[in-house]
Formats: structure tokens, C-alpha cells, sequence
């Protein structure tokens, strides 16, 4: 089974930072990765699908790069409803697959 790490695990920003997520494959899975957005209370968001193609309606400031076993999610700017819960999942032939639970807490104490 193909592991999947994070780094970092909780992320303190401040309102206008830019802050970077990195989701780490222990082998290559080509761009299938796809990044998700849960705000506290809601259901989960899709921001980025295949590495990096921005989902419709998503803001911009979301960036996502990578390939191969390298994956990171960027936020520009970031912006007080941007403090959530942040997913990073393999997804392989477009199914989806639940490999890790990479979360991570963007804004953390400084909110």
C-alpha cells in the first residue's frame, strides 16, 4: 500500500501570510493527488484536483504543485476563512482512496 506523510502536522499563520502544506508519497502516484478544505462544522471542500488544476469556484490564492512523490498545497494571502482542517488524498485511475489522515490546522494558536 502506497503511505502517505505530511509535514507540517499544525501550521500557526498570521491574516495575510502565505503558508505551505507538503504531502509526501512513499512512492510515485504520477499527479493523482487531490487536496480538501474542512472548515470547522461543514463538510469537506475540494480545492485542488490532479496535483494542481484549481477546483471551479475555488479562490485563486489556492495553489497546488507537484508530481511524483512531492506535493504541496499553497495559500497566498491567507484570509481568516482559510483556518481549517486541510486533506491530502491519493487518488489512483479517479477513484478516490483514503490513504493517510493528513491534517493540518492553519491559523492553529494564532487564532
Amino acid at each position: 500500500a502506497i503511505q502517505v506523510t505530511q509535514s507540517p502536522a499544525s501550521l500557526p499563520a498570521s491574516l495575510g501570510d502565505t503558508v505551505s502544506i507538503t504531502c509526501r508519497a512513499s512512492q510515485s502516484v504520477s499527479s493523482y493527488v487531490a487536496w480538501y478544505q474542512q472548515q470547522p462544522g461543514k463538510a469537506p471542500k475540494l480545492l485542488i484536483y490532479k496535483a494542481s488544476s484549481l477546483h471551479s469556484g475555488v479562490p485563486s490564492r489556492f495553489k497546488g504543485s507537484g508530481s511524483g512523490t512531492d506535493f504541496t498545497l499553497t495559500i497566498s494571502g491567507l484570509q481568516a476563512e482559510d483556518v481549517a482542517t486541510y486533506y491530502c488524498y491519493h487518488t489512483e485511475n479517479t477513484v478516490c482512496g483514503f490513504h493517510a489522515a493528513i491534517v493540518f490546522k492553519v491559523g492553529g494558536k494564532a487564532w
